[in-house]
């Protein structure tokens, strides 16, 4: 019997350059998730002898799958370039280019909040600076092109609409939610101001995109039934935008203070509550009906997939929004909310992480899809 032999496509130039051939953006994710349990563990409420160092370390596990996963897209776009844009003409998988944006402003953010405990104030500053202008800058160019490309190029019948298409336009609030941070270290009057309204600008930017998403994301639940079982976890990036754009407005108002007239910091201050508690109200409902939908497809044989990430960030930005309530209300339950989000938050991102390390060591998550 003669077994045929099947040349190696011409992209690939070695055995290291093949592994990362189907190597898509939705990885980002992974880095997403692990920045944010840092960043949010770094201002839970109460204080928890040894939580800060651990949240350090957290961020440096961060910060290093970061650089190692942008040297292997860099790898994939250089020697598959055709699966490259195969991943950009597919529908499926082109939205998940907003973690990328997503990945750099939550590292960055970590860097400045914990981060400069190890490597100092004046490296944390610089580094968080360059990853939020290029998470920034990627992130609106996603929140245009990957729209566009659903319109022009890609065929989506309307029984595919997913949660997976609020990444690209949810990274804008990520960068409203972590510019905030910045903007303590410029100079007082027009820079910092400029950089708050543009936060600000970005918050509706990216609220507004979300509203146009989510009504053709619940049509397609309640018209063609629950998602295939490994996107059932897909389900809880509604919680996202929901909990950022709380903790934006949180931090927008926070740092708004002295910088605008009086007027302004009490519009600020009362927004972030007023808005930020209905918000949160409609965040806990859909994590209920999200959490069900899950339990439901586990029972029906949902098996581990990189979309298991989805439990790690968005319910993280739940967790600091959670957090920013309870600064400008004062109320406790806001505190135990957060803590109760932030243990759920650990034990999704310590299931994914083992999970995803047993999948790279076995080579499956790194293999041709089916």
């Amino acid at each position: 019997m003669v077994t045929a032999v099947h040349p190696a496509p011409r992209t690939t130039t070695g055995p290291r350059a093949a592994t990362v051939r189907h190597l898509g953006p939705n990885w980002y994710a992974a880095v997403m998730g692990t920045a944010i349990v840092a960043n949010a563990g770094a201002t839970l409420p109460g204080h928890v002898p040894g939580l800060r160092t651990v949240c350090t370390l957290v961020w440096a596990v961060s910060f290093l799958m970061l650089l190692a996963l942008l040297a292997a897209r860099t790898a994939h776009w250089t020697h598959h370039r055709d699966q490259a844009r195969a991943h950009l003409d597919d529908p499926a998988v082109a939205p998940f280019y907003g973690c990328l944006s997503m990945a750099l402003l939550a590292v960055g953010a970590g860097t400045l909040t914990v981060g400069q405990d190890w490597i100092g104030v004046g490296a944390a500053l610089a580094i968080d600076t360059v990853l939020f202008v290029a998470g920034t800058a990627i992130g609106l160019a996603a929140a245009v092109a990957i729209p566009y490309l659903m319109v022009v190029r890609h065929r989506i019948e309307p029984g595919q609409a997913s949660p997976v298409w609020l990444l690209p336009v949810v990274a804008p609030m990520v960068s409203a939610a972590c510019g905030p941070l910045l903007a303590a270290h410029l100079p007082e009057g027009q820079a910092r101001a400029t950089l708050l309204l543009a936060c600000y600008a970005l918050f509706g930017l990216s609220l507004l995109a979300t509203l146009v998403m989510l009504p053709v994301i619940f049509a397609r639940l309640v018209t063609s039934g629950p998602l295939p079982l490994a996107l059932t976890p897909t389900l809880f990036l509604v919680l996202g935008p929901l909990g950022q754009s709380t903790t934006a407005t949180g931090k927008i108002a926070d740092a708004a203070q002295g910088v605008f007239p009086a007027a302004y910091e009490h519009a600020f201050s009362a927004f972030a509550v007023l808005y930020g508690v209905p918000v949160m109200g409609f965040a806990l409902l859909w994590l209920a009906l999200a959490a069900a939908m899950v339990v439901r497809a586990r029972r029906a044989g949902m098996g581990f997939a990189m979309t298991w990430w989805a439990f790690t960030f968005p319910v993280g930005t739940c967790v600091t929004g959670a957090e920013s309530l309870a600064a400008h209300t004062g109320l406790a339950a806001f505190d135990v909310l957060t803590v109760a989000l932030y243990a759920f938050l650990v034990a999704a991102w310590a299931v994914a992480a083992v999970q995803t390390v047993r999948g790279l060591a076995s080579g499956r998550l790194l293999a041709a899809p089916a």
